[in-house]
């Protein structure tokens, strides 16, 4: 049986640390997109979709999640009124999803909290700091997509 080494040690600190971390901007970002109707999970997808107008699969390969789960949420946007679903050019079934001036309207509510939030919660971080978590989250992002998990 092998053992841990320094970094696989560090490395699943991290990966509890990130877990940790994602919980609680989840559960930040429903309280910013709550005064609107909105989720985290919507909030994603509206993010992009803001953007230009976007299929179902494309919102969830940018995100590495589900087809599926990205459809529900979706469905709920259009359910709600802040995207509808408009023809596809490029694919008859997959349609694109489109913001709404009522999606508009909640999106910019939403980033301008968020903005406000996150120079409350940066105030006391280096900018260096910040720049280096991002470097490091992004090559592990590349390590992972090369040295995926064996089933």
């Amino acid at each position: 049986m092998s053992q841990p080494s320094a970094n696989s040690s560090a490395f699943t600190e991290l990966i509890l640390e990130v877990f940790r971390l994602n919980g609680l901007l989840l559960e930040a970002g429903d309280r910013l997109t709550h005064p609107v109707g909105l989720s985290s999970a919507r909030w994603q997808v509206l993010g992009i979709v803001e953007h230009q107008p976007t299929p179902v699969a494309q919102v969830a390969r940018s995100m590495g999640l589900t087809r599926q789960s990205v459809q529900q949420t979706a469905d709920a946007l259009a359910h709600d009124g802040f995207i509808t679903y408009t023809d596809n050019p490029h694919h008859r079934r997959a349609k694109l999803m489109t913001i709404t001036p009522k999606g508009r309207k909640a999106l910019d509510y939403i980033q301008q909290r968020q903005i406000d939030w996150a120079n409350q919660v940066s105030e006391t971080l280096s900018l260096e700091a910040l720049n280096t978590a991002i470097t490091v989250l992004r090559q592990l992002e590349a390590r992972l997509e090369t040295h995926p998990v064996d089933e």
